[in-house]
């Protein structure tokens, strides 16, 4: 069995990762996808969170997704996001203030409030501050790992 896989992470704007990884963490619908080498094939719905790997170098990268789908096929680990961003590009006042505002929308619903709504944005904002809190401080003005400029 091979000590890596193929990674590959896309969202409609860009091609983020292509990278031989040893490890992934993705966020499911369902809950967390663990990924190692010679994972069985998979086709799911990706979820809301943060989304982990480790390049074959032991680096490990994170970076924030929302809603697609993960295929996993031959040793290849397809992630195409909806929404994804490095965790470096991530501004963390801005996450913290949308996480407060939703969490105040959740804990005082008023009558009109769009509860689901307001927990995908609490997901969303605290998918994005776990990754920019994990993000390598010698990322900052990258274009994030993976890719050339």
């Amino acid at each position: 069995m091979a000590n890596s896989f193929r990674l590959e992470i896309a969202s409609p704007e860009r091609l983020l990762v292509n990278e031989a990884v040893t490890d992934a963490s993705i966020p499911g619908e369902q809950g967390v996808l663990g990924m190692l080498p010679g994972h069985a094939p998979l086709l799911s719905e990706l979820g809301t969170g943060e989304l982990t790997y480790t390049l074959v170098n032991g680096q490990k990268h994170s970076l924030a997704v929302q809603g697609g789908y993960v295929e996993i096929s031959d040793n290849h680990v397809r992630v195409a996001a909806s929404s994804a961003e490095y965790a470096n590009e991530i501004d963390v006042k801005r996450a913290e203030e949308a996480l407060k505002r939703a969490t105040a929308r959740m804990a005082n619903p008023l009558p009109g409030v769009d509860v689901a709504r307001a927990l995908n944005a609490m997901k969303r904002a605290q998918a994005r501050l776990n990754a920019a809190k994990a993000a390598p401080s010698n990322y900052a003005g990258m274009p994030g790992p993976g890719l050339k400029e």
